[in-house]
């Protein structure tokens, strides 16, 4: 996800501008754009200064200086013998990674594709959410972003996609992709995120038509929360429940959340179905703004998470306490629905609210990422080059920063549950979203646990086994922030 700090760490301003990201490559970052604010400028690379070694170079500097864990870096490496820049940082961070306090936090980027989808979720594809389910061979389709080629071909949540080809005539099948070479064959079948790439695609619907179809990739922006279904109002046996699914922490998210709580507001909503069951992070902001927003009972004296560099880099930890803000609810109970897909800003929300509504929440699904840290984004414009590096740890007013395997284990409650894709989001007959109704009214659930298979007997298959998110090996910006975008 990409978070911007405030406060004590204007001073990381020249170079920071934050965000962090969720799924198997999450970050919470910090970044720090030359400058300050705005989009970095990004010329085309010079071969003096952006050959493969200076670039290599270039990162171990910033690693070195701002990694969480120096301990753990080498004193030197030499970058000869790695092809890619990626491939170098990989090797640097690979004890920290070896641990699980690094699961690819750490990695460079380009700075203009990083800035257009963190200001309005500006990317390229076909505008589709994908999770696959390894053991079986299949893909399904999570969620369709309005405004893009499939929504307006048909395909949305439910569906499985079965086939996929440059023309019909060389259609491959999903499972014989995954026969030669698992999901990452699915992957590079879709081809590359750039408008104009097209494919044909067989898929089955909810309702289990079959069709065939040529998309082409667009441009478009992701819409943070959907028009369809991501604000409601439900009756759950007479209380009215704010249901609010926030599929990314970035810049445009804050009116439609100032809004969506404005609404809540008015309608006297207390209960509060928060789901971010895909939201791998985003702005840290954004994040703070959200908590913000769930917190009219907070004091602007009362912390809402801590921010903690290493020893060298202490003079940039920071406080944030909660801010007033107009639109504001005091949430009496609050149930968060969360998969392994919610990290980074995503936990950040969720954590900020124990310390002051443990008894009164829970978390509803299965157990998050888990990903207490965040990063630092250094900027080098020339290059077109942003290094993403884990440099901090962010707490909670009671100090909880180690959920490096998940969130469950922090609150009081917790409900399993799966994620019925047969049902829309926000349906309170889906599965995730009936169990948070249920809490919320009393009913008696099964905790989650690191065992549990988030499915529940009587239960369809395998619309409710757990999936993991369809990821390429070289993400976008929009796919590390949006896991399973394509």
């Amino acid at each position: 996800m990409a978070l911007r700090k405030s406060g004590s760490i204007l001073a990381l301003a020249a170079l920071l501008a934050s965000c962090g990201g969720g799924g198997g490559s999450n970050n919470n970052t910090v970044s720090l754009p030359p400058g300050g604010g705005g989009a970095t400028p990004a010329p085309s690379p010079t071969s003096s200064t952006c050959s493969l070694q200076n670039r290599q170079n270039w990162a171990f500097s910033q690693i070195n200086e701002w990694y969480l864990f120096p301990e753990t870096l080498p004193a030197s490496l030499d970058p000869a013998p790695y092809a890619t820049v990626k491939d170098y940082i990989d090797a640097l961070t690979a004890t920290a990674r070896s641990q699980g306090r690094d699961r690819f936090f750490t990695f460079v980027t380009s700075i203009a594709d990083e800035n257009a989808f963190l200001n309005s979720g500006a990317t390229a594809g076909f505008g589709i959410r994908l999770s696959y389910d390894s053991a079986a061979s299949r893909v399904f389709i999570l969620d369709a972003f309005e405004g893009a080629p499939a929504l307006a071909a048909g395909l949305d949540r439910g569906a499985e996609l079965l086939a996929i080809g440059t023309s019909t005539a060389n259609l491959e099948t999903v499972s014989s992709l995954f026969a030669s070479g698992g999901a990452n064959a699915v992957s590079t079948a879709l081809g590359p995120s750039t408008a104009g790439t097209s494919r044909v695609l067989r898929f089955r619907d909810a309702a289990g038509v079959e069709s065939t179809t040529t998309i082409t990739k667009a441009d478009y922006d992701i819409q943070p929360i959907s028009p369809r279904y991501g604000v409601q109002i439900i009756d759950n046996g007479g209380t009215m429940v704010g249901y609010i699914n926030l599929r990314t922490f970035i810049d445009s998210a804050e009116q439609q959340l100032r809004d969506a709580f404005q609404q809540f507001r008015d309608a006297g909503v207390t209960e509060l179905v928060v789901d971010l069951r895909y939201n791998g992070g985003g702005l840290v902001r954004t994040a703070e703004l959200f908590a913000d927003l769930l917190g009219r009972d907070r004091f602007t004296n009362e912390v809402q998470s801590i921010t903690r560099f290493r020893a060298s880099k202490s003079s940039n930890n920071q406080t944030r306490n909660f801010q007033t803000n107009a639109q504001s609810i005091a949430p009496t109970r609050m149930a968060f629905i969360t998969t392994g897909g919610s990290a980074s800003a995503s936990e950040l929300v969720i954590n900020a609210m124990i310390p002051y509504h443990d008894a009164n929440m829970a978390l509803i699904g299965s157990d998050t990422f888990g990903k207490p840290v965040g990063q630092v984004g250094l900027g080098r414009a020339a290059c077109d080059d942003r290094i993403r590096i884990l440099a901090f740890a962010t707490e909670n007013a009671d100090g909880n920063a180690d959920y490096f395997t998940g969130l469950a284990s922090s609150l009081t409650n917790s409900c399993q549950a799966p994620d019925d894709i047969t049902l829309p989001l926000g349906d309170p007959g889906e599965a995730s979203t009936a169990q948070a109704l249920g809490f919320l009214s009393g009913a008696a659930c099964t905790p989650i646990s690191s065992a549990a298979s988030g499915n529940i007997a009587g239960q369809r298959e395998p619309m409710t086994l757990p999936r993991e998110m369809l990821m390429p090996e070289q993400p976008t910006p929009a796919q590390r922030e949006v896991p399973g975008a394509f």
